[in-house]
């Protein structure tokens, strides 16, 4: 626990760097420019898609019925947008976290390294291209056949502060796992580490889960926020690259200690 607590304080101060804050703006600048050509083909017509199910399909009977108490012809439009943001929201989440671990962990692993505690640490390389795109790739399609799943049970209390947290702490603590242990690590200090820490890194990952639960209220927070989801949405996809980037900071810290740690128990030079 004390070493969670001093990586995530080292995180909390690295955050505010001039640098890190960079690292945080080009993941959002990638994914901004390749989500907005996305949403200006596809948000109208999501849009047009979703009234239709949400007013034709044999699925929209008990909702309609549910809502003509409050007046279905005055919430439709609100309704609408909310759950094509709904189907948006994670593939967009998830891809913030996918362009953060390619294009900013291993600079922000550099960053990290030059700093007096894990100076000198000896460079196993366990790790890969291939093999953090194998995680990548593999770790996001089950995260994505999880999330179909259990979607419609994301939005009914309590459940919904319980499986969103799990699967974004899965996901991340996969990716960053990997990232930040193939530089210095070797496969079997990798695997090792991951197994002594699986529940630490787990909880790690929840909470920046939770973290990235806050903007995600936000967007459902208000209809304005709804209705101009595609304007709003660049700027809630940089305050997901900066819990990503967080969350990266977290990890890193900590497991560079606990790689520093775990070799000097075994008696083998840093």
């Amino acid at each position: 626990m004390n070493l969670i607590m001093r990586s995530f304080g080292l995180a909390l101060k690295g955050i505010f760097h001039p640098w890190v804050l960079w690292l945080s703006l080009r993941p959002f600048l990638i994914g901004a420019l390749i989500w907005f050509g996305v949403l200006w083909w596809v948000w109208t017509p999501l849009l047009d898609w979703m009234k239709v199910l949400l007013t034709s399909s044999i699925f929209s009977a008990g909702m309609t019925k549910f809502m003509s108490s409050f007046g279905w012809e005055s919430v439709r439009a609100v309704v609408v947008p909310y759950f094509s943001v709904v189907i948006l929201m994670p593939f967009m989440i998830v891809s913030i976290l996918i362009l953060v671990s390619f294009t900013s962990v291993t600079s922000l692993l550099r960053h990290v390294e030059r700093q007096k505690t894990y100076r000198g640490m000896r460079q196993e390389k366990g790790g890969s291209f291939l093999g953090g795109l194998s995680i990548n790739v593999g770790s996001t399609c089950i995260f994505v056949v999880l999330v179909l799943i259990t979607l419609p049970l994301w939005w009914i209390p309590p459940i919904f502060a319980i499986i969103p947290p799990l699967l974004w702490g899965w996901l991340t603590t996969r990716l960053m796992s990997y990232d930040v242990l193939a530089r210095h690590a070797s496969e079997a200090e990798r695997l090792e580490l991951m197994k002594l820490y699986r529940w630490q890194l787990l909880g790690m990952g929840v909470a920046a889960g939770l973290l990235g639960a806050t903007p995600t209220l936000f967007w459902l927070s208000s209809v304005y926020v709804l209705v101009l989801f595609p304007f709003v949405s660049m700027f809630m996809m940089w305050v997901y690259s900066l819990v990503f980037i967080f969350a990266a900071l977290w990890f890193t810290h900590y497991l560079l200690f606990a790689l520093k740690n775990y070799r000097e128990l075994k008696g083998e030079s840093i």
